[in-house]
C-alpha cells in the first residue's frame, strides 16, 4: 500500500523522527503504524549506545478523516548505554523547543516515559 499521501495527516515534524512503517484502511477507520528512525539523539553521540528495538507500541486516537477514525500506532525508539546498562529514549522536551514538531505531540510523548 502506498503510504506516502499518509503523511499529509499527520502532526507537522512527525516525520522527522518517525517512519511510516504500515497503513491499515477499513471502511471504519485508518491506523498509521509510526517507527521512531535509528537516530541516536545528540545528548547521546560521544558514549556507547546499542539499539534496543522499541517500547511497546501507543495508540493515539486523532481527527477523524472524511468519517473514518484515524489512529496513529507509535513505536518509541530505546537504547541502551554499553558500559551503564541503562535504557535511554529521545528527550521529547528537546525535540518540541527545538523542532518544527508540534509541542502538543511532543508533549503527549513526553508523558509516555
Amino acid at each position: 500500500m502506498e503510504t506516502n499521501g499518509y503523511r499529509l495527516l499527520l502532526p507537522e515534524g512527525t516525520l522527522d523522527y518517525f517512519n511510516i512503517s504500515a497503513v491499515k484502511e477499513s471502511s471504519s477507520e485508518i491506523v498509521i503504524y509510526l517507527e521512531e528512525k535509528n537516530e541516536l539523539p545528540g545528548e547521546y553521540s560521544t558514549v556507547k549506545v546499542e539499539s534496543k528495538g522499541f517500547y511497546d507500541p501507543v495508540v493515539v486516537r486523532d481527527f477523524p478523516i472524511r468519517g473514518k477514525n484515524l489512529f496513529l500506532n507509535i513505536r518509541r525508539r530505546r537504547w541502551i548505554l554499553k558500559d551503564e546498562g541503562r535504557y535511554v529514549s529521545r528527550n521529547w522536551k528537546l525535540v518540541a523547543e527545538g523542532s518544527r514538531m508540534t509541542h502538543e505531540f511532543a508533549s503527549f510523548l513526553k508523558e509516555l516515559y
